[in-house]
């Protein structure tokens, strides 16, 4: 008879950046499980979040494995569902509601929410449709080694980024395949949960937050 683990002490290393009393009750809800997403999700059920939703239509083809870190395994299956059952592979005891579609208006989500699109109409469809529904959102955008994160978890945020929403014309379009690489979108992810464990602590967030990884430089706003 196999006997079960003792995960009493999982989070204990953690306690006192994520407190899991603000975490209890929380859903949060990744739009966009791609190389950004799917990162962000890992991290979340890693740190404790009960309750996850996935929003993506997409299915996992053989461009996605090197810098999305999908598996061999996953090709051909929706997104979110692979990202559904590596998150309860990392934590099993959280809920997991994976949504096969694209993000629409009336769709309910969470409290808080992972904008992780590649579209800026698509940005500009989900902030319109959750601005008065969330208390946080992070918004992480990538461009070969260039990441960017906006926040939006008190009035500067909401101020701030709707001024983001540029017009899709003006988006810096690259070469295909220098687009992503799974170590910028791992570091992306990282940035935007750092700064929702800080929203969970009550600390200020910061509005707009760019890392440049091949010149080292990082700008905060």
């Amino acid at each position: 008879m196999v006997t079960a683990p003792d995960l009493t002490g999982r989070y204990d290393r953690q306690r006192d950046i994520v407190p899991a009393e603000r975490l209890a009750g929380l859903t949060v809800t990744v739009i966009g499980v791609g190389a950004i997403g799917r990162q962000a999700a890992l991290q979340l059920a890693a740190i404790g979040v009960n309750s996850l939703q996935f929003v993506d239509f997409d299915v996992v083809e053989v461009a996605n494995l090197a810098p999305q870190g999908f598996l061999e395994e996953d090709l051909g299956r929706l997104k979110v569902e692979a990202v559904a059952d590596a998150c309860r592979r990392i934590n099993g005891g959280v809920e997991v509601s994976a949504e096969p579609i694209r993000f629409r208006r009336s769709l309910s989500v969470g409290q808080a929410v992972f904008c992780c699109v590649d579209s800026i109409e698509t940005r500009r469809l989900i902030w319109k449709a959750v601005k008065d529904r969330v208390s946080f959102l992070a918004d992480t955008r990538m461009s070969a080694e260039v990441v960017r994160v906006l926040t939006v978890a008190g009035a500067a945020g909401r101020e701030h980024y709707p001024t983001t929403l540029f017009a899709a014309a003006e988006a810096h379009t690259g070469a295909c395949t220098a687009k992503s690489t799974i170590y910028t979108a791992s570091i992306a992810a990282g940035l935007a949960v750092g700064q929702f464990t800080k929203f969970l602590r009550r600390l200020p967030t910061e509005c707009d937050v760019t890392l440049n990884l091949l010149t080292a430089e990082l700008a905060v706003a």
